[in-house]
């Protein structure tokens, strides 16, 4: 516990990554398609010999730097940041095992962002062929750019045997390529690389149903139905890639999914059902709407319609992300650090010597119970909001609170909890300490009263 807790009440810190996460997946994603987009668009138009179409293109590139330059960058940021504060011990473990690839993925990200802004602001100002190559050209680094993040990405998942080998020697760098093309590497790409396609089509849709049909009815529908066909491919491509990543993944992440998905009959929903029922259900009634009003009627084709896929796609993206994140569980970086940033190798010394022997923020003023929650706990739960404490526990007095406790602390192969909790980790007065401050949490004391003492 080298780093302060950052408490967020209610959602808790988790949710404040994932909110900006899934914002930021969205733009990111069509960063990189749209990429591709502009280049295939600008260069059917320049075949065709079509100035509307230029004109087209032209708008929808100011939208794509506007959205990717600013929003994309800032959330960019914000990941940053807020993964700094909720998972410190996670993110210096992934800088300094892949600084290497930040590097090159921030290399590739500076020609990206230059390359928008030239390539905008030099429509009509250079050369057709080079003004292509241009398009080509970010496209091109943009792609990279995911072909960097999936490597860190999927290592958090699947490190592989190689790395998790030499594991806290020192020597994790000698394993870099093998950490990097891990076990899901390829299969994630691929379906990354699918979506990012989609969502291209996707948020030209959104600029494509705000051209006026009366005036150019022709060229409207020439541009949605051009841009639909960005998206059927994704209906039939990102199942088959989905199974092939399901393949990949450890097998403990593909019991948690069946855990899931096998409650569904009983009307138990977990949070891995509830994310893979919203991706199912969102994907169908996207592939409705795109089909029934987008490419058979492009002229009533609204921005209000527009907005409606655009907001199914994000349903169906962060469902998505929800669920690559559950099936992580409980690790950070998997059967490496768990998900309150304790590394799995530290649990005999930390039962043996402490969790809170080398804290700093042992001389804060907090009891010895109250650090052991804001460490081990609150990066999943929050006292009275999301995954509450207080409500997991109501009804419990200290005994039945301390066979809970018990149970995580000992984690043995029967607990239904050791799927997707971290093992707690601490002394026996540590543990025991964790408990009085529970048990105080969820069955208050009431607090004497001075004045009606006295009156006694």
């Amino acid at each position: 516990m080298n780093y302060p807790v950052w408490d967020v009440p209610l959602i808790g810190s988790g949710w404040v990554i994932g909110a900006i996460a899934i914002f930021h997946v969205m733009i990111s994603h069509f960063a990189v398609g749209g990429g591709f987009y502009l280049a295939f668009a600008e260069r059917k138009a320049r075949r065709e010999n079509r100035a509307d179409w230029i004109e087209v293109i032209r708008r929808h590139s100011q939208f794509f730097l506007i959205l990717t330059g600013v929003f994309g960058a800032v959330s960019g940021v914000g990941i940053w940041f807020s993964i700094g504060l909720a998972s410190p011990e996670s993110t210096s473990a992934l800088i300094h095992n892949f600084v290497f690839g930040w590097a090159m993925e921030w290399c590739f990200f500076l020609v990206e962002i230059a390359t928008a802004v030239v390539y905008y602001y030099t429509w009509d100002r250079i050369e057709p062929a080079l003004h292509m190559k241009l398009a080509w050209l970010y496209a091109a680094s943009s792609w990279c750019t995911l072909v960097i993040i999936n490597g860190i990405l999927t290592f958090m998942l699947t490190p592989g045997e190689a790395w998790l080998s030499v594991a806290g020697t020192g020597h994790e760098a000698s394993m870099f390529w093998s950490a990097f093309f891990n076990p899901t590497y390829w299969p994630s790409l691929v379906l990354r690389t699918i979506i990012c396609f989609a969502l291209a089509g996707v948020w030209a849709l959104l600029t494509a149903s705000r051209m006026n049909g009366f005036e150019k009815p022709l060229l409207k529908a020439e541009v949605i139905r051009w841009s639909t066909r960005w998206l059927v491919p994704s209906f039939v491509l990102v199942p088959l890639a989905l199974l092939w990543y399901l393949s990949s993944v450890p097998e403990s992440s593909r019991q948690l999914m069946q855990a899931g998905i096998s409650t569904i009959g009983s009307g138990m929903f977990t949070q891995v059902t509830r994310a893979a029922l919203v991706t199912t259900m969102s994907s169908a009634t996207l592939l409705a709407v795109v089909y029934f009003i987008a490419w058979r009627n492009p002229l009533d084709f609204t921005p209000g319609h527009a907005g409606a896929v655009l907001f199914l796609a994000l349903a169906a993206t962060g469902a998505t992300e929800h669920a690559r994140e559950m099936i992580r569980k409980p690790y950070t970086v998997g059967q490496y650090m768990y998900s309150n940033g304790v590394r799995k190798s530290d649990i005999a010394l930390m039962n043996r010597a402490g969790y809170t022997a080398s804290s700093p923020w042992a001389q804060a003023d907090m009891s010895t119970g109250e650090l052991m929650f804001r460490g081990q706990c609150m990066n999943c739960h929050t006292v009275d909001g999301y995954r509450s404490m207080r409500q997991l526990m109501r009804g419990r007095d200290r005994k039945a609170i301390g066979n809970i406790i018990a149970m995580l602390h000992e984690a043995p192969k029967t607990s239904p909890y050791r799927n997707f909790m971290p093992q707690l980790v601490g002394t026996d007065q540590e543990i025991d300490s964790l408990i009085t401050y529970l048990d105080q949490m969820v069955n208050p004391k009431p607090v004497p009263n001075p004045v009606l003492a006295q009156s006694k």
